[in-house]
């Protein structure tokens, strides 16, 4: 009997081993599967940051810099405004000759249209 109990024990202890066992191995698991989810991360934002870093720099190859571009539409603009106001200036006088004499220069003419009274 005492080796029957002491063959039970026995058995008790390796189960008890067993599950120790796989306890920490499931915790060893547990924490490789976190280490490679944060190396995963890491590696996801490094590649990430480098396709972001190419497509700027072939956005900026093909399409200039968005300085250029404002430096250009204010140049644009500017060479308009002057453009405007210099036709402004040369055209101003003619231009207000030509309304006076139309508004004031009046001269009275029977429409054609007109029937007179029978």
């Amino acid at each position: 009997m005492t080796s029957q109990s002491q063959g039970i024990q026995q058995l008790l202890q390796a189960e008890k081993r067993a599950k120790d066992k796989l306890e920490e191995a499931k915790k060893r698991k547990g924490k490789r599967l976190k280490q490679a989810k944060e190396e995963a991360t890491a590696e996801i934002d490094h590649y990430r940051l480098q396709r972001e870093k190419e497509f700027r720099t072939k956005e900026t190859n093909v399409m200039g810099s968005q300085g250029n571009f404002s430096a250009k539409i204010e140049e644009q603009t500017t060479e308009a405004i002057r453009n405007l106001t210099s036709s402004y200036h040369r055209n101003m006088e003619s231009m207000t000759k030509k309304l006076l004499s139309t508004i004031c220069d009046i001269s009275p003419e029977i429409h054609p249209n007109f029937r007179p009274a029978v």
